[in-house]
């Protein structure tokens, strides 16, 4: 039996045959599994998608259920923004970060206690050849990691680390860098960007929690089309849209993550969509897999 479908079947069992955290951690030391990771792009949102059941938290525990699960996940967070330079947390032990204000109590006392993971950290400083990356001995995880695992993987029992963004880099750097990234995935590392394809906060529309402006739907089916496709290139220059650009992305701290997700893409994967639905009139929850 494929472990994929062990897997499922468990969960729908109840998750009695289950791997233990400490069983999964012995396998994840002894290189048990070395199958090629898929690699996700998922669009957060809020952080209160961490306490909340909607169809978008859904589909990322359906995810955790039916995927391949990899020996360690290195996470790329809009979240985590080192302008000068690109870091890896080689952390052991990352605390929940909650960075974020005017939520309610409940959020905040989320914890998320996944262990780190040294030594695929210390993989992905190797695995970059065009810089010096450097590796991090304090960070945590912020929110654009743990508000999504913790619906994929709600034990905490899939170790995990970060990779910072050089937020200032041009958007093909960040895509070559990420290229360099792709043999990670042969190694059982799972790579996720956590960002979103449209995020204008200052556009926000809080009486309309699914709408969409129509500005919004056109960069949205912009990415769609040209993930589809396979035209990353169009993705890279994304800023070629002009004002539809601007107003989906007056920062593109949410955009990046995307790249890398991207970058890593192999000629033999599948496209599959994990979610997708608007909210706020300005937030795309696009969500997407690429798998072999």
């Amino acid at each position: 039996m494929q472990r994929r479908t062990f897997l499922a079947l468990a969960a729908a069992g109840g998750g009695t045959a289950m791997l233990s955290t400490k069983t999964f951690l012995q396998q994840a030391a002894t290189g048990g599994n070395t199958a090629r990771m898929p690699a996700l792009f998922i669009g957060h949102g809020s952080p209160m998608n961490a306490i909340e059941d909607n169809p978008f938290t859904q589909s990322l525990r359906t995810l955790g259920q039916t995927m391949e699960r990899p020996k360690a996940a290195l996470i790329v967070s809009a979240h985590w923004l080192t302008p000068g330079k690109t870091s890896v947390s080689v952390n052991p032990g990352p605390p929940t970060i909650h960075d974020f204000g005017g939520f309610p109590d409940e959020l905040f006392a989320v914890q998320y206690p996944a262990p780190g993971a040294p030594d695929a950290a210390q993989q992905t400083i190797a695995a970059v050849k065009s810089l010096s990356v450097h590796a991090d001995h304090e960070m945590g995880l912020d929110h654009g990691a743990w508000s999504i695992l913790r619906h994929i993987y709600p034990d905490a029992d899939v170790p995990v680390f970060q990779l910072s963004i050089d937020w200032g880099k041009s958007t093909a750097w960040h895509y070559a860098l990420a290229q360099e990234l792709a043999a990670l995935r042969d190694k059982g590392i799972m790579i996720v960007g956590s960002g979103n394809a449209v995020h204008n906060l200052g556009r926000v529309n809080w009486q309309d929690p699914a709408g969409a402006y129509d500005w919004a739907q056109q960069f949205d089916a912009f990415v769609q089309q040209k993930v589809e496709s396979g035209d990353h290139q169009a993705l890279v220059d994304y800023q070629q849209l002009g004002a539809v650009a601007q107003m989906a992305h007056p920062t593109n701290d949410h955009y990046l993550p995307m790249l890398y997700t991207l970058g890593v893409r192999d000629a033999k994967d599948q496209l599959s969509t994990v979610h997708h639905s608007m909210a706020m009139g300005s937030i795309s929850m696009r969500s997407f897999m690429l798998s072999a």
